[in-house]
């Protein structure tokens, strides 16, 4: 008889796990009492956030988010966009110093060259710098072979565009028409994403009389009409199909972009005129955002493009320049505590649901040396079921627990049984981080996964 943890065809078909959108979230660091990287990246892989912005290189970060199975986006910051625009060799030297010395072991997928670089107020940024040093970081993929796994893009604002509605109309503003012909040239020729940072909370803040607080909110049910028969139910749907729009204006309607929103959140706290910026606002903008992000679901003009998304922003952060909801738009405070309750659990992490945070109250806590190894919940499931075949076959794993009546089986799906059995090779093996890789299926967690009657062994 087949082992009972080779699922039917029917389980995938209720549980299609290959397809589940990921979520992000924005880790700025302008804040002077904010946890460690160590800690954030131990803490952020027992949740469903599986890939994290970062506005830099920060070389501590960069090292602490090795081998946790988390995607990264770094950035190159707007003051070094003329350095490596220069030359190749220059962007070659910044590749060198900054990124190579963690990849691998860091999982980089994308280098964000500058922050809304083209709407910026500095006089000194030219934008003909910004297309060339994104050809010559590309340049340096291609000559190390890189070109596959880590793209080049750069984060716009909605100021790019002349107008954002209705948006079927929409379009790029004229003087910046060159420019962002070359970019989006350069992103379909590359396969790179069109990032936006789309904020409806700023759209309702500066026109509250005209737009609907619950429209801004993602909760509109009535829906605003657009004039060619789209409907919206909220802001964010139009802000993504007005880049859509300006992107097809320059004759790229034909050709596959895909937009990723690389910041979109809402702030607890602002000006005392900001009476909108509130916890309970937030939370509800957020829940929605991130049940969003999960849902594969894209936009009226795209229904079957769906949208990545990085929630803005995971701290408060009280270093920052501007007004007060600038330095509010964290989930968590510095010092770890909820700023309000937004549900980042993952059933899957860990075989059952548990509470995510970073505060001295959270109930999910650094374990000290204490190590396991389990299935990335995102991972391929044909992979997976590669990897437990193979553990509980030539790898010599006893998988008995996973086996109907075994204390491990329920939940009985493939993630699940493989990070059982993942587990039992890797702490055969000596928990070195190659012995959790299982093809890029594989990710260290401090946090135990045992639950129920279902124990994860440790040595």
């Amino acid at each position: 008889m087949a082992p009972l943890y080779i699922l039917p065809l029917l389980l995938h078909l209720i549980c299609p796990i290959t397809t589940v959108s990921s979520v992000g979230i924005n880790y700025g660091t302008l804040g002077n009492n904010l946890p460690s990287p160590k800690t954030v990246a131990q803490l952020l892989q027992s949740t469903l956030i599986d890939k994290v912005k970062i506005y830099d290189s920060n070389p501590q970060i960069l090292q602490a988010f090795s081998n946790t199975g988390i995607d990264l986006i770094v950035a190159v910051e707007n003051n070094h966009v003329a350095n490596i625009s220069s030359t190749k060799s220059a962007a070659q030297d910044w590749f060198s110093a900054r990124i190579a010395p963690f990849i691998p072991a860091t999982s980089i997928v994308a280098i964000a060259v500058g922050n809304e670089y083209l709407a910026t107020d500095d006089d000194s940024l030219d934008p003909n710098n910004l297309i060339q040093a994104m050809q010559n970081l590309h340049e340096v993929l291609l000559s190390r072979g890189l070109d596959r796994k880590i793209k080049i893009t750069t984060p716009h604002s909605m100021a790019v565009l002349a107008t954002s509605f209705p948006p079927s109309t929409s379009t790029f503003a004229t003087t910046l028409m060159p420019t962002m012909t070359s970019i989006v040239t350069f992103l379909a020729d590359t396969g790179s994403p069109f990032m936006v940072n789309a904020y409806p909370y700023f759209a309702y803040r500066d026109n509250p009389t005209t737009v609907p607080l619950e429209y801004a909110l993602l909760g509109n049910s009535t829906g605003v009409h657009d004039p060619s028969g789209y409907v919206y139910t909220n802001m964010l749907d139009a802000q993504i199909d007005a880049i859509r729009s300006a992107i097809a204006s320059l004759g790229f309607g034909n050709r596959s972009i895909h937009i990723t929103v690389s910041e979109s959140g809402w702030p607890s706290k602002g000006e005392p005129d900001e009476t909108a910026a509130s916890p309970d606002n937030a939370k509800t903008y957020n829940t929605r955002l991130i049940t969003k992000a999960q849902s594969n679901k894209g936009t009226p003009m795209k229904p079957n493009d769906k949208i990545d998304i990085f929630v803005f922003a995971l701290f408060n952060e009280n270093k920052k320049e501007g007004g007060a909801s600038e330095r509010n738009f964290g989930l968590f405070n510095g010092d770890g505590s909820k700023v309000y309750d937004v549900d980042l659990s993952c059933e899957f992490c860990s075989g059952t649901k548990m509470e995510f945070g970073f505060g001295p109250g959270s109930k999910m806590v650094q374990r000290g040396p204490s190590v396991w190894c389990v299935a990335k919940p995102h991972a391929d499931e044909r992979v997976v079921q590669g990897v437990l075949d193979f553990c509980c076959g030539a790898g010599g794993v006893d998988c008995r627990e996973v086996y109907e009546n075994g204390g491990c089986f329920m939940p009985n799906k493939v993630h699940a049984h493989a990070s059982y059995a993942m587990n039992a090779y890797y702490q055969m093996h000596g928990r070195n981080y190659w012995n959790c890789d299982f093809k890029g299926s594989g990710l260290v967690t401090f946090s135990d996964p045992s639950y129920g009657t279902c124990r994860y062994s440790q040595q």
